[in-house]
């Protein structure tokens, strides 16, 4: 798991709901599903450390954890925190969006397939080197190593 303490995982989850709420509209889940927000807890790896003090930094912009806020007074710590959070602040927004990207009802709300988009299939020709026309087709170009 993470090693964030349960009030920053909170405010995790309640700031994720602010970047990316969930969509009745496109059918989609907010950011802070609790799929969503699993896949973030186990996968921080080495941005466990920024995103902490992230977090610790919206902790003392709030003064009290953010799910406890009225929405206008969470919007407006949350647009201090953006503004004064610097790369903390900057690889939690990169881990929020990374984890809601890559959860399969979002993938699918984009009408993306849920496999590597390229080639058509899973598998190519043998012999088939047709992709490689358009790198044919270019001029010779000799650059030093």
């Amino acid at each position: 798991m993470s090693d964030l303490t349960e009030a920053q995982r909170d405010d995790l989850r309640t700031i994720a709901a602010i970047i990316i709420p969930a969509s009745d509209e496109y059918k989609v889940p907010g950011a802070d599903d609790p799929a969503i927000q699993a896949d973030m807890l186990m996968t921080l790896g080495r941005d466990t450390e920024l995103v902490a003090k992230a977090l610790d930094h919206l902790a003392r912009l709030a003064g009290k954890p953010l799910a406890v806020l009225d929405a206008a007074k969470r919007d407006s710590i949350a647009q201090e925190f953006r503004a004064t959070g610097g790369p903390a602040a900057a690889t939690l927004v990169r881990v929020v969006l990374q984890c809601y990207y890559r959860d399969d009802r979002v993938l699918r709300s984009l009408g993306l397939e849920l496999r590597a988009p390229f080639p058509g299939g899973y598998v190519l020709e043998d012999g088939d080197w047709s992709l490689l026309d358009p790198v044919k087709a270019r001029p010779v170009s000799l650059r030093r190593a």
